[in-house]
């Protein structure tokens, strides 16, 4: 095994992500087969484009109002538990719409309300697990682990639609509902084998007024965060919508059915294996990539718009994959080693929504679009806000080096993290494992504005020391 392949999996040395990342595999795929079957359930129900936008806005719609509430539950209690209620509560609602679908007596209104349920749970469930991957590998290990989890998502892609087409094709949507329900056993024994000793142990945000307020303000005044989550914000509401475009682009434009649809994700799937791998051999995350990410996705997204068959869009769809994962991971990525420990889960919170929360506002309107006029028309929006973040994130990049290296700056690039960017130099392993998050000030002074991050050691408890790795 060469190198590059060997340090695109150095995560899963880690024995308690190793069962996280296990878990996960069955567990999205089961979700990318409920997924898909929701949808060809509303489009036989309805025949309506604007109808499987409205349902992706019923899925993520309480992310956008729920998600900052989820992060500081996050921040405030133990994550592995936190996980292990969400996995429980999420499985209610599917088990009721396979029970409705086997009984013939499910309306779509009955499909909305459940898949509402469901989203509900997920606003407090993905920015857990979001900041769950810091308590797992550490910082020296975490632009790899997300990376990894770009793989887990995007293996499941491929796997999903994949078994959601046989089974639609062979027994209807009820088997996919069904599968889905199963497969969070899964992730609930994963959780439930973990080693609660080798976490992290990270100090708790303590209860105080406006801790939701804090953490925007917080945000607002350190660029690092802001513009990553600035460019997320307009690439997730008009760019990352395929589940909504996809379906349509296979029915309206090329005149398929399922299996059409499932080529097409397997596609994209495949090409965003592809880019979360080659992302983690890197370790690294710079304001380069995110722009050079951002630029390339909206490119391969236009020219996507324009394919003329069912073939040339599939092909393309492999290096978009590639890209449109590359640059939500680094994105990810700068955000877990820029936040303070404390923050973690609202910070996440704010990336889970402006990501995955910003759906109800562009889905709408991608299947509007896609309807109305053409899903090529919904694509090609998408590629020119792609386009749009990378140029704002180049400016916004280069206004932050010239206020850190201008005649009024007393530090120089090499002793401001903020001057050379989000995360330009990774962090490095020590033995013991013995790290921290805790940021410096210019001139190498550690910050007291918010408490360390401790790593556990094993059963040896937090360790302490001038060794630890900042990140």
């Amino acid at each position: 095994m060469s190198r590059a392949l060997r340090q695109s999996f150095d995560s899963l040395s880690v024995p308690n992500y190793r069962r996280y990342f296990t878990g996960q595999v069955v567990s999205l795929t089961g979700n990318w087969v409920q997924t898909v079957a929701e949808v060809w359930l509303v489009l036989s129900l309805t025949g309506s484009g604007t109808a499987v936008g409205l349902l992706a806005a019923a899925q993520w719609g309480p992310m956008l109002v729920l998600a900052a509430a989820g992060g500081l539950l996050a921040d405030r209690f133990p994550k592995r538990r936190l996980l292990m209620l969400t996995q429980v509560a999420m499985a209610a609602p599917v088990v009721s719409l396979w029970a409705l679908t086997s009984t013939g007596a499910v309306e779509v209104w009955m499909v909305y309300a459940l898949v509402l349920v469901r989203g509900t749970v997920n606003a407090v469930d993905y920015p857990t697990r979001q900041s769950f991957v810091m308590e797992m590998v550490g910082p020296a290990r975490v632009v790899n682990a997300v990376s990894l989890n770009s793989v887990l998502v995007h293996v499941a892609r491929i796997a999903g639609p994949a078994i959601a087409a046989v089974l639609i094709a062979v027994r209807g949507v009820e088997p996919a509902f069904l599968l889905n329900a199963l497969s969070f056993v899964a992730m609930l024994v994963a959780l439930r084998r973990m080693d609660p000793a080798a976490l992290a142990t990270v100090v708790r945000a303590p209860r105080e007024p406006r801790a939701l307020r804090a953490g925007v303000a917080y945000v607002r005044r350190t660029p690092e965060l802001r513009i990553p989550l600035m460019m997320m914000a307009l690439v997730g509401t008009l760019s990352f919508n395929f589940q909504v475009i996809l379906p349509l682009f296979a029915s309206f434009t090329f005149d398929g059915g399922a299996s059409a649809y499932a080529a097409l994700m397997t596609a994209m799937g495949a090409g965003s294996v592809v880019g979360a791998l080659v992302t983690g051999a890197r370790g690294r995350v710079s304001p380069r990539l995110l722009v050079v990410s951002a630029a390339a996705f909206g490119a391969l997204t236009l020219a996507t718009a324009g394919a003329p068959s069912l073939v040339v869009a599939a092909a393309l769809l492999v290096p978009l994959g590639a890209a449109s994962v590359t640059f939500a991971a680094s994105v990810n990525s700068s955000l877990q080693l820029a936040v303070e420990p404390v923050m973690r889960g609202r910070v996440m919170a704010l990336y889970a929504v402006v990501f995955v929360g910003s759906t109800p506002l562009g889905a709408p309107l991608a299947g509007w679009l896609s309807e109305a006029v053409s899903p090529r028309v919904a694509l090609a929006l998408g590629g020119l806000a792609a386009l749009a973040a990378a140029a704002g994130a180049t400016a916004a990049f280069a206004r932050m080096q010239q206020r850190c290296q201008g005649p009024n700056s007393h530090t120089g690039p090499r002793m401001n993290k903020r001057c050379q960017g989000p995360n330009s130099h990774p962090a490095t392993k020590v033995p013991g494992t013995e790290l921290s998050s805790r940021p410096r000030r210019a001139g190498g002074r550690p910050s007291r504005a918010l408490p360390r991050e401790r790593l556990t050691n094993g059963r040896n408890g937090p360790k302490r020391g001038r060794s630890a790795v900042q990140s």
